[in-house]
């Protein structure tokens, strides 16, 4: 059986278009893949940044959740040490009462950001070193099961009475599979951001998992980028916006929009942007739906994956929209 089909969604914000246009779009994209045959839809947290109009996921879940109906609608993913563990109990709890049975809850404990506005996020009270007690305390908010002792034992994330919507597991490591494994959280693997990792990481998730109330066996996405045009030549073309804005981005260079494909091919690389630009080819699938179907398949077998989530950043809205129907049309086949 084919594995289940699902977007990751940055809300891109092309070159000439506004955050408007950007979160307009994403409302599109889901209605679009809503009718494709998609499962999930989730969106990032990313913050400044140019690129990106996904600072507040939170937010696009409520929005997106509302204008759809049958889609699984979640974070990919809250960034845990960026907020407070009660505040993310309560914003999924409401979120859960809004659209019962169709909110998902993925964490992430990277920042979406650089170190300076990480600890403009944070106020100095949380990094990554304190995921796990974050983690614990969030769980304990939205399971009504905080220990005795802790100093908030007494505060309960309202409105109660609401399901715990399933925790997901961010990773593009070990640790990510190993916090995921031992709590029965699904684990999404970020190819798209780490490729090295997916195998060891995939096998540890299902060697190590054990069953709790949150899941009783494993559940693993592949998070993977693609690019999808009918003929190769014109995939490789668009596939130029998202190679210089992967080397931007692993460069520190955030600050300017999506760029056009017209902006990315006159774009001059010089030795060492070259070399990221090629680092970032072994995390992208480029082609045809016959050449994807057999990569993007072929990975998802070989990572015993139940699920492929797709990011796909091309700057023509109208030629990502379908992007993701062609994906579909090869990948659900």
């Amino acid at each position: 059986m084919s594995p289940k089909l699902s977007v990751l969604d940055l809300s891109p914000i092309p070159a000439g278009y506004t955050p408007t246009d950007a979160l307009s779009n994403s409302v599109d994209l889901a209605r679009q893949a809503e009718a494709a045959g998609y499962h999930r839809y989730w969106l990032a947290e990313h913050h400044n940044t140019g690129m990106l109009a996904c600072s507040a996921p939170e937010l696009l879940i409520c929005r997106i959740a509302g204008a759809t109906t049958r889609l699984r609608v979640g974070s990919g993913g809250i960034m845990l040490p960026n907020h407070s563990p009660l505040k993310v109990a309560e914003t999924f709890r409401v979120l859960e009462a809004m659209f019962p049975g169709r909110i998902d809850l993925g964490l992430g404990r990277a920042p979406g950001t650089d170190p300076v506005t990480a600890s403009a996020l944070r106020r100095g009270h949380a990094d990554a070193d304190e995921f796990p007690q974050q983690l614990a305390d969030l769980v304990g908010y939205l399971k009504d099961v905080m220990p005795s002792d802790h100093p908030h034992a007494r505060v309960r994330a309202t409105p109660v009475g609401v399901p715990c919507p399933p925790i997901w597991i961010l990773g593009s490591s070990l640790f990510g599979a190993r916090v995921a494994a031992a709590n029965g959280f699904g684990f999404a693997y970020a190819h798209h951001i780490v490729p090295e990792n997916v195998h060891a990481a995939m096998r540890l998730y299902r060697e190590e998992f054990r069953a709790s109330p949150f899941g009783h066996e494993p559940r693993a996405i592949l998070a993977v980028s693609a690019v999808c045009a009918p003929a190769a030549d014109e995939a490789e073309r668009l596939a130029s916006t998202a190679d210089l804005s992967m080397m931007r981005t692993r460069s520190g260079r955030t600050r300017t929009p999506l760029p056009s494909v017209e902006e990315a091919l006159a774009y001059v690389y010089q030795p060492d942007e070259e070399a990221l630009r090629q680092y970032n080819r072994t995390r992208i699938h480029i082609g045809t739906p016959e050449a994807l179907a057999g990569s993007i398949g072929a990975l998802a077998r070989a990572t015993q994956a139940d699920e492929v989530m797709i990011n796909s950043q091309i700057h023509s809205h109208e030629y990502r929209v379908r992007s993701y129907q062609l994906l579909a049309s090869a990948l659900l086949a």
